[in-house]
């Protein structure tokens, strides 16, 4: 989500102070042996082998990982990136909605290009320097928290227009300008909350398997009581921001969409309502197992824990998180494609694009008269049909 939250579990110590948070948090004893907090001590009798407990994932669990990633970071980039470029080249942002989406793809889209170094980052050791490490931990935090609210200004952009319709009918014509301050507040108050993660963020070495060690672009701090502090405030604020608000206002906004639109006589309510239903339940699916599994790890910070339960929740943490991924490569299929207009508008780029390697990559087919025929330029198609990127 790596910055994400799995680096909760290798924040380290600096070694001025030669104490490392894995050997309390992450790094437990095995119930066999019954050592608590107070054996601290006599540690030096012990091989540290023996004595760990090994939270490294197994090489199947990487490779599967890895793979999972790859397919998303594909999707996700292929996605996100046809959206903007219909919005830059064909469709243009003409109302408050578009501006949202646009804005939500580019997130999206930065996410996706930080997603090969995440990836990087927890199966290697971090050799890229101290601004490269900040800028991944940057780029993930604010994608959580701009991605999210942004969301939250989609419903609330559908609430407003279909079921305060008659009310904010006047203002409809300002949207544009309220969609860009509303999209500039997004960033900025991402950019605010990231903070934290950028400031401790940074290359720190960590145990690794036997004696070895490894460089990790991690959350890094030089005081025990600085640590506790940013373990707990960073992923309770994504918890609450990144999920719950977004989550509340989501479920509002959009059942009384669905209010309104199933006490309506349009012939199209019922396909509108099932494109809601799937908005919220793959929104649900996504980010709830994943929040519920960073809530349990955080909640077991500072405790000591058997080895056993650590393995299992870090492996759940893991798989849950890979799944919230997902939502990156979604978001185009939910709130893009969905318009009968953007698709109309995707046709148009799909065909250029076609016209384009006809001329470029296969020269010799521009001789056929028919190639010429099909070519189109990029212009912007504004027809009279104001109907929103979101028509069912």
């Amino acid at each position: 989500m790596e910055l994400s939250t799995s680096n909760y579990d290798n924040w380290t110590m600096s070694d001025d102070d030669n104490w490392t948070t894995p050997d309390y948090d992450n790094w437990t004893m095995s119930n066999d042996d019954n050592w608590t907090m107070s054996n601290y001590d006599n540690w030096s009798d012990y091989d540290p082998d023996e004595v760990l407990c090994n939270l490294q994932l197994d090489p199947e669990e990487i490779m599967a990982q890895a793979y999972t990633q790859a397919i998303i970071c594909a999707f996700g980039l292929m996605g996100n990136t046809l959206v903007i470029l219909t919005y830059a080249f064909y469709k243009r942002t003409k109302t408050m909605t578009d501006v949202y989406l646009f804005n939500m793809a580019v997130a999206d889209l930065l996410f996706v290009l930080a997603l090969p170094f995440i990836t990087y980052n927890e199966q290697h050791n971090w050799s890229m320097g101290l601004v490269s490490c900040k800028i991944l931990g940057a780029a993930y935090s604010v994608n959580l928290y701009s991605g999210m609210l942004l969301l939250a200004c989609i419903s609330v952009d559908r609430y407003i227009a279909i079921v305060q319709a008659r009310r904010f009918f006047g203002a409809r014509s300002r949207t544009l300008t309220y969609g860009r301050i509303t999209c500039c507040a997004v960033w900025v108050f991402a950019v605010l909350l990231t903070l934290p993660t950028f400031i401790y963020t940074k290359p720190s070495e960590g145990p690794g398997l036997g004696t070895s060690a490894v460089v990790t672009c991690q959350l890094s701090f030089n005081e025990h009581e600085t640590a506790r502090l940013i373990k707990l405030l960073v992923p309770s604020l994504q918890m609450s921001i990144g999920f719950l608000l977004p989550l509340v206002v989501m479920m509002f906004c959009y059942f009384s969409v669905i209010g309104t639109l199933l006490r309506t006589q349009s012939s199209q309510r019922h396909k509108a309502v099932r494109v809601v239903l799937a908005v919220v339940v793959v929104f649900i699916v996504c980010h709830l197992p994943y929040n519920v599994a960073l809530m349990n790890h955080t909640m077991s910070l500072f405790k000591v824990r058997s080895c056993a339960v650590e393995r299992i929740k870090l492996r759940v943490l893991a798989f849950s998180r890979g799944v919230a991924y997902l939502h990156c490569c979604l978001n185009p299929v939910l709130y893009a494609f969905v318009g009968v207009k953007f698709r109309s508008h995707f046709q148009q780029i799909m065909r250029d694009l076609w016209c384009i390697s006809k001329k470029y990559i296969y020269p010799a087919v521009r001789s056929s008269r028919g190639t010429s025929d099909v070519c189109v330029s990029f212009k912007s198609s504004d027809g009279n049909n104001n109907m929103s990127s979101f028509s069912a």
